[in-house]
């Protein structure tokens, strides 16, 4: 008999195998951070547009109010120097004080207006791209919608009417950020599917144990060739350059992270539904079938 050792196959240990499962996790999480942040990439040009209007018209009333004090200090230095109540008034009515002190309300509550404008897509985008968010809490799926609709309007808004159709939801064991990605690549894809203008429908709804979310527009479709690939890793139907592939597989595995479903329905040339099922819970138990 020959000496040489005979080879088996040797099981990976438990503890390979947690390795390999946290090494898939980091990967996993690294993936999602890219494809966030390449969203946020194709978005900051609307973003920076959303921005760019109320940081516009504010400095515009600074310029206005830069005009108006020097004549409102005029008015002010001319009180201990004027000789009659004659001058004063004269002085009031050639530099149109009661036109001056109407327009400086209106300028400083428009300007509150916009700041108020860029605090709230600034502290949007920062809800939106938390990356470490890891832990799955209560959260409101509706104020979730709203965000991701804030931070993508600029890319939807001449593609397409967005329409809400809200149910009565609970609070869903989730983590909000995720889902929100998994929301903003299928408003995105809706808006990109619709030739012209059309329509898209968010519809929300609660079914015993789980809550319902359809993305419905009213796009090109997507063929029955396609319709199966949709979810493959780096499956795009988009031109080079326009499209990772990533956006779908890696909200799927955000949704199935979440024990939930995630399905689609399409006719071509009527438009495309994509349908996300969480369960309000996280256990097993919960898992959609």
């Amino acid at each position: 008999m020959s000496g040489d050792p005979i080879m088996t196959d040797v099981p990976n240990s438990p503890a390979d195998d947690t390795a390999l499962n946290e090494q898939l996790e980091r990967v996993n999480r690294q993936l999602l951070q890219s494809e966030k942040m390449a969203a946020i990439g194709q978005l900051a040009a609307g973003v920076a547009h959303e921005i760019n209007n109320p940081i516009g018209y504010v400095y515009s009333n600074l310029q206005s109010l830069d005009r108006y004090l020097v004549d409102m200090f005029r008015l002010t230095d001319a009180i201990g120097s004027a000789s009659t109540q004659e001058e004063l008034e004269e002085l009031k009515q050639s530099i149109d004080y009661e036109f001056l002190r109407g327009d400086l309300e209106d300028l400083v509550a428009e300007s509150r207006e916009g700041i108020e404008r860029v605090k709230t897509i600034i502290t949007t985008l920062m809800d939106f791209t938390h990356a470490d968010e890891e832990e799955f809490k209560l959260a409101d799926i509706h104020w979730g919608i709203n965000t991701t609709l804030s931070v993508i309007n600029n890319e939807i808004k001449y593609k397409a009417e967005v329409v809400k159709d809200f149910g009565d939801l609970p609070l869903v064991s989730c983590i909000i950020s995720q889902i929100n990605q998994v929301i903003l690549n299928l408003l995105a894809n809706a808006a990109h599917s619709i030739e012209g203008f059309g329509k898209i429908i968010v519809r929300t709804r609660h079914e015993s144990n789980y809550v319902v979310i359809d993305v419905e527009d009213t796009g090109k479709g997507i063929s029955q060739e396609h319709i199966n690939k949709v979810f493959d890793p780096f499956f795009t139907t988009k031109p080079i350059g326009e499209g990772t592939g990533l956006g779908l597989s890696l909200s799927f595995s955000i949704v199935e992270k979440h024990n939930g479903r995630i399905d689609v329905t399409s006719t071509p040339g009527k438009g495309t539904c994509f349908r996300i099922i969480l369960p309000i819970g996280t256990s097993d138990t919960g898992r959609c079938s």
